[in-house]
């Protein structure tokens, strides 16, 4: 189960809250990309980030040159890392029932740096999460490169989720024209055709990683 303390726990339609850790998992799983949030000299800063789950924590990452991040983190400021998926739109017979199926969660609490010792780890972690067999096709990481990343890990501790899956509210006694189509249009998104950069040679063959994204047989092929 999610845990979910008292003061963050949704009030108005509270039956769309899940603490269900499964449903936390596949939504972090599927996702490529969340919001992290802070509050820096009391302005709130919002920087959307590329992120992998391990385990029990999110992992990201940044520059060691600066960033808001690192900053929170050395300061042991609560941030919020921010994930949502939209699954489909639901037209109702009226603009005010009209709605969204969504999942998202928020996840709070304090980021920590990922110790020396995990960092390539953490950092491939990162890698084969968005770009799954990539490492394998490319040159490693260099020292200067390395020197100039940061990976800073939140535990799942504290999340709020919410999910809304189901069709337009309605009632065979709603009083509503029946007439007028209502219903849900489901949203899918798939990766496109392979776009090889100005400076790779025609003919180039295309890699088994961008291969397994492109054809469906890799573990990020499809969104929902």
């Amino acid at each position: 189960m999610t845990n979910t303390t008292a003061a963050r726990r949704i009030r108005r339609l509270s039956e769309r809250q899940t603490t269900d850790r499964d449903e936390l998992f596949e939504l972090l799983d599927t996702e490529l990309v969340g919001h992290l949030v802070a509050v820096a000299d009391g302005t709130p800063i919002v920087v959307p980030m590329g992120f992998a789950r391990v385990g029990e924590h999110v992992l990201v990452h940044g520059s060691t040159g600066g960033g808001f991040a690192l900053r929170a983190a050395a300061e042991r400021s609560t941030v919020a890392f921010s994930v949502t998926a939209l699954d489909g739109l639901v037209f109702a017979r009226s603009l005010f029932d009209s709605s969204m199926n969504y999942r998202s969660a928020v996840v709070y609490g304090v980021l920590e740096p990922v110790d020396d010792e995990q960092a390539d780890a953490a950092l491939l972690a990162l890698s084969e999460r968005l770009m799954p067999g990539r490492s394998a096709e490319v040159r490693a990481m260099t020292r200067k490169e390395t020197a100039a990343t940061r990976v800073l890990r939140l535990a799942l501790d504290d999340v709020v989720m919410k999910r809304r899956a189901a069709g337009a509210s309605e009632d065979p006694d709603d009083g509503e024209d029946h007439a007028v189509w209502a219903g849900v249009v489901p949203l899918a998104r798939a990766w496109g055709a392979p776009e090889p950069s100005p400076l790779t040679p025609e003919g180039t063959p295309i890699p088994d990683s961008v291969l397994a994204l492109t054809t469906g047989s890799g573990r990020v092929d499809r969104l929902r």
